[in-house]
């Protein structure tokens, strides 16, 4: 059934980030048993607004029921976006994602709090996380580090070349100095886990090892051999999409967004 949808705006005073965070709620409407729906937490939550989501989600809802409710908390980034974003405890070359970690003390403390607080749901049928660009590296990031929480990520054109050393520093190497691979390298296998990831041919142009694929590709493509190495199924747990003329941009998000959405939420 066609449940409907009501956006509703908050301001949450983060005690984490010293700051007010806004997220946006998208609401499905007439949910029978509130624990059936999925959570789905976004970064970079304002380019929903720009891609407008509420009417790509009422599109799925009322198309033969695709997907399953979802509670949808859309969280819009900060002045201080490349330094919240990235991989929580390890900062880049340039000290970029220094407050990662603070900002997973927020979604992990205060966010789900207030999800459960103020609208009296207390479990949902699976916890998912996604994100657009470094928003992307960061909800990866936390997926992989909450295993117990969240059961899947999804990642939009990540910012997965996300590196300790410059990569014009005559000792870089992608097997070493780039952080989420080794992150994951380094991690454990946590059964019942799901990743989607979405590139597009002209996300950009560099191509640092000159092997005809840009790096953006490049980089997702790694992270999901290193998966597989933990020991995920290519074909049951990860899912890959890439467009010919897919750009870094929310129009090309836009058309993913269902894609994900129709993989994650399924009946």
């Amino acid at each position: 059934m066609y449940p409907g949808i009501v956006v509703e705006k908050a301001e949450i005073n983060s005690l984490h980030l010293s700051r007010k965070v806004t997220v946006d709620f998208y609401l499905p409407q007439n949910v029978v048993h509130p624990d059936e729906m999925s959570l789905l937490l976004v970064n970079d939550g304002q380019d929903l607004v720009k891609m407008n989501f509420q009417n790509i989600l009422e599109k799925l809802y009322s198309d033969n029921d695709r997907i399953r409710p979802v509670f949808c908390a859309a969280v819009h980034c900060s002045a201080d976006r490349k330094l919240e974003y990235g991989v929580a405890g390890i900062p880049d070359f340039a000290n970029r994602g220094n407050k990662a970690d603070v900002y997973t003390s927020f979604i992990l403390k205060e966010l789900l709090p207030y999800i459960r607080h103020t609208y009296h749901v207390y479990s949902f049928r699976e916890n998912v996380f996604a994100g657009f660009s470094l928003g992307g590296l960061s909800a990866l990031d936390i997926v992989w580090n909450y295993p117990g929480i969240f059961n899947k990520a999804g990642v939009f054109s990540g910012s997965l070349w996300w590196r300790s050393v410059d990569q014009t520093e005559k000792e870089y190497d992608d097997d070493r100095h780039r952080i989420m691979h080794q992150r994951i390298r380094n991690g454990v296998f946590n059964p019942g886990q799901q990743f989607f990831f979405q590139c597009g041919n002209m996300d950009e142009t560099a191509d640092r090892n000159y092997n005809g694929i840009i790096d953006s590709i490049e980089d997702t493509l790694d992270i999901i051999t290193e998966l597989a190495k933990k020991g995920y199924d290519k074909d049951r747990d990860i899912c890959y999409v890439e467009y010919a003329d897919g750009k870094h941009d929310v129009d090309t998000w836009a058309r993913a967004i269902p894609e994900f959405m129709k993989w994650g939420f399924s009946y």
